[in-house]
């Protein structure tokens, strides 16, 4: 990748400017040759494509789809993505189904080889849907490269308000949270649970996420996270914990968690006046 997103610092000041800069960052990021080839490549030859076997064959088109969910690291694994879109979403037994991480879930369903007699890559607007989510995934990868805790901030504001507003109930959303690493990365981090929390049974694991949720929110429901102020409550704890993480030792754990907070609340008024 070779567009470099502008972060003169990192934390919730980090995550403010970046935000703040959003827009002009990412219109430069899509006019960058590499990304232009990509998305003209796919708009061009993926309306051709109507077997999962096709589109594991073509490595350009390939490196797009996988892209656009996050799944870039697949693309030498052929048989098992191939797999995934062979056998669609809409039985149990498929393989995306059994997967712990949804985004397979997400891809198969996206193009709909394995549930459809036609599959979605025939729509007129399909390319340009799976494009804008391309567009986006690859810029958080770029923001990775710099600031890997800014790459799961983004990935949290763009994923966290649709798996709020999802049908069923708080458990199936905690569950989606479980099944979606970065998410579970930020959650853990951002309530101070122990990295090892992982390591315990399911149902240990979703009542002890909403018991911290609820002490650290007022509420363990994962639909508040409808309301983009709590979204970026959750981020901005994230990031400061990071940090202070990143810095453990300096001052102790104590000192350097108050220490940042009143930076980080002094950067927050300066901007607003």
């Amino acid at each position: 990748m070779t567009y470099a997103p502008v972060l003169p610092m990192g934390g919730y000041a980090g995550w403010t400017l970046l935000n703040r800069t959003m827009a002009k960052q990412t219109a430069s990021f899509v006019k960058s040759p590499e990304i232009k080839r990509d998305e003209d490549y796919f708009k061009a030859n993926i309306g051709k494509v109507t077997t999962a076997e096709q589109l594991v064959k073509d490595r350009r088109l390939l490196k797009v789809a996988l892209g656009a969910f996050g799944l870039d690291a697949d693309i030498n694994n052929r048989a098992f993505i191939e797999k995934v879109l062979k056998d669609g979403t809409l039985t149990a037994g498929a393989l995306s189904n059994k997967l712990a991480d949804k985004q397979y879930l997400k891809f198969s369903a996206a193009f709909g080889f394995g549930d459809f007699a036609t599959p979605r890559t025939k729509l007129s607007d399909f390319p340009d849907q799976i494009i804008t989510l391309y567009r986006a995934r690859q810029f958080e990868a770029a923001v990775g490269n710099q600031d890997g805790d800014l790459r799961l901030a983004l990935n949290a504001q763009r994923e966290l308000g649709t798996l709020a507003t999802k049908t069923g109930s708080e458990q199936t959303r905690w569950l989606g949270i479980l099944g979606n690493s970065a998410l579970k990365q930020m959650f853990i981090k951002a309530l101070g649970l122990p990295a090892s929390v992982g390591a315990i049974d399911l149902d240990q694991q979703l009542q002890l996420f909403q018991d911290k949720a609820d002490q650290v929110f007022g509420d363990k429901s994962i639909s508040q996270f409808t309301d983009p102020t709590k979204v970026d409550a959750l981020i901005r704890r994230f990031l400061v914990r990071a940090q202070v993480d990143a810095n453990t030792g300096q001052n102790g754990s104590g000192a350097a968690v108050l220490a940042m907070l009143q930076q980080t609340n002094s950067f927050i008024r300066s901007n607003r006046s």
